[in-house]
């Protein structure tokens, strides 16, 4: 019988056999396993690269998905076979003299690249104590194909640079081109020790490749905090240098929320910038740093096309620079699978400048290597409405959408009209935990979260779930609940798998008899001045929010699976009257899908 070595278990017996079954190993750079056979992808592709002398290093590969183990003998970095963009699976810690174990997991290299270890080496911890999601090769190089014509010397800044990935894309990009670029000035900043090397290799690479293309390639990388740095340059300080210029930025910013009271957040502030994630920050100290008609080019979160806590940025970015071109990713996961990052991202292409172009490019891809990249033409006014106090930017991702808006840019009837307002729940648990309770008892009232939904009612008390079902209603307490009544509840929060993004719900006080309801603060709540609503006009709102033209309207510009009771106020909604006629003809309220849309669709072309 063999062992998964691909050894019988006499060889494996004694120390005979470990020794030569080590030396078996160790001798040979690459050993192909016998059993079970290695998948295509994997190590028989790999081979060494001689232009990279390092200390051998071993590395001990395993996957129980592809079912293939091996030792490598390592007498420099690993590099896929072309073509350079192909998958390539690989996992451990390269460590001088040790082996390491661990799960294979997919990377796209370039080639020569001896970063293909720097998630693994970091871990998940650290990548986000940093914020650190690394740019696969398509996705850079995809990137830097949106610049447009660049000057003869070209300042370029990548901030938060990696391993270096996006400047290697941007050289790639001008030397395949070579439209009368003589020189790149490469500005790079990356805090991550671990990383510096790395970086320090592809820019090396870099030069080579700008040498052969006659173009000069010069670098420079900075391992200071990007940031703090540069908010000093920028807010003037008496004995401080200038802040540099450049021409072009090429940026995959770090995405972590910074807290009010961090040393980042002050720094920002100084400068007079609002905001609460890294990836903004770093935007928008990169739009200060490019000259008038400086280009940038940046893979960032969706999050900041809409919602009140991006406003401040929005207002910023859109005053400073010229929207050119959006990207979107059909899949969550597409610009960093690797990473699980199920955040939705957009790349996005702008030049310095206060005049928004009369119309802008928008396409979609889905992200994958070689992939089809569909692009269409929008007026900038559609994107971004021009009286929109929020600067909400609207992100068209399939035709459906051009129905969806010409619907609902019929509609004029705002919330306030209506007389409703929409509000977060009031409770938040983890404060709360005392008052809590698994199942009703005397001297509590009912309790909500998403999980009562049930279809178009709420299920309660739900005992078989994990949340409470009840809360204690005491002189503590009722200042976080609301008078029984007809509710309309929309869940916060959404997960990918579900099919709408607007998920709404009635409550409705002859089904769960009480004077008072809680709900909780992953629920948003329609009211009228804190009251229940007309049941008739509850009925409607329900029937609007869960048909599907209102739920591709809203994706158009909310980019994750937040709905926030801003989004929500910011709708335009039929007229009362309408409102009412479709409520009074909703029977029940676990209608399909299509005959919501039915109803929907009938009476708002009968208001027009």
């Amino acid at each position: 019988m063999r062992t998964m070595f691909g050894f019988s278990a006499a060889e494996s017996r004694g120390k005979k056999a470990k020794r030569i079954r080590s030396k078996r190993f160790i001798r040979r750079e690459i050993l192909r396993p016998r059993l079970p056979k290695p998948c295509s992808h994997c190590l028989p592709t790999a081979r060494l690269h001689e232009t990279h002398p390092a200390p051998p290093l071993i590395i001990h590969l395993n996957s129980s998905k592809h079912e293939c183990l091996a030792f490598l003998k390592l007498s420099g970095p690993i590099t896929p076979e072309p073509p350079l963009d192909r998958q390539f699976f690989a996992g451990g810690v390269l460590t001088n003299g040790k082996v390491v174990t661990a799960r294979l997991k997919c990377f796209t290299l370039h080639s020569r690249h001896p970063f293909m270890t720097v998630n693994e080496t970091n871990g998940r911890s650290r990548q986000e104590e940093l914020g650190q999601f690394l740019t696969a090769t398509p996705t850079a190089d995809f990137m830097a194909s949106m610049f447009g014509p660049l000057p003869r010397v070209v300042r370029l800044l990548d901030a938060g640079a990696g391993a270096g990935a996006l400047t290697a894309a941007f050289v790639r990009m001008v030397c395949e081109k070579g439209e009368g670029v003589n020189e790149i000035q490469s500005t790079l900043y990356e805090v991550d020790p671990k990383i510096l090397d790395a970086l320090q290799t592809t820019m090396r690479e870099c030069q080579g490749r700008c040498r052969a293309s006659g173009i000069a390639f010069t670098f420079t990388i900075h391992s200071t905090d990007f940031i703090t740095e540069m908010s000093s340059k920028l807010a003037g300080d008496l004995f401080g240098s200038l802040p540099p210029a450049f021409d072009a930025a090429i940026a995959n910013p770090p995405y972590r929320k910074i807290s009010t009271d961090s040393a980042e957040r002050r720094s920002l502030r100084s400068i007079g910038v609002e905001t609460s994630n890294l990836y903004t920050g770093f935007i928008a100290i990169i739009q200060r740093l490019l000259v008038p008609g400086g280009q940038l080019v940046g893979i960032t979160p969706r999050s900041f096309c809409n919602g009140p806590y991006f406003r401040p940025f929005r207002e910023d970015f859109l005053s400073l620079l010229e929207l050119r071109r959006l990207h979107v990713f059909e899949s969550r996961l597409a610009a960093f699978r690797e990473d699980s990052v199920l955040q939705e991202n957009i790349i996005f292409h702008a030049v310095k400048g206060r005049n928004q172009p009369s119309e802008l490019i928008i396409s979609s891809s889905s992200g994958e290597a070689g992939g089809e990249v569909t692009e269409s033409i929008f007026p900038f006014g559609e994107i971004v409405h021009a009286h929109d106090s929020e600067k909400f930017i609207h992100i068209p991702s399939c035709s459906s959408h051009g129905t969806a808006k010409e619907t609902m840019d019929g509609l004029t009837t705002s919330l306030a009209e209506l007389g409703l307002t929409v509000s977060t729940g009031r409770v938040v648990d983890f404060r709360l935990k005392d008052a809590l309770r698994k199942e009703p008892e005397r001297g509590t009232v009912p309790l909500l979260y998403p999980c009562h939904f049930n279809g178009g009612t709420v299920h309660w008390p739900k005992l078989e779930a994990r949340k409470p079902n009840a809360i204690m209603d005491t002189a503590e307490t009722r200042q976080w609940l609301v008078p029984s009544g007809m509710y309309l509840l929309t869940k916060r929060f959404t997960s990918k798998e579900e099919r709408r993004r607007l998920v709404a719900c009635m409550f409705d006080p002859d089904q769960v008899k009480t004077e008072w309801v809680g709900f909780e603060n992953h629920l948003n709540y329609f009211h009228a001045s804190g009251h229940g609503l007309e049941r008739d006009l509850a009925a409607g709102l329900f029937a609007f929010l869960n048909s599907t033209v209102v739920d591709q309207y809203f994706r158009r510009f909310s980019g994750h699976t937040q709905v926030n009771a801003t989004d929500l106020r910011t709708l335009s909604y039929p007229d009362r009257n309408t409102l009412n006629a479709m409520g009074g003809e909703m029977t029940a309220l676990d209608l399909s899908q299509d005959e919501i849309d039915q109803l929907v669709t009938k009476h708002l072309h009968a208001c027009r």
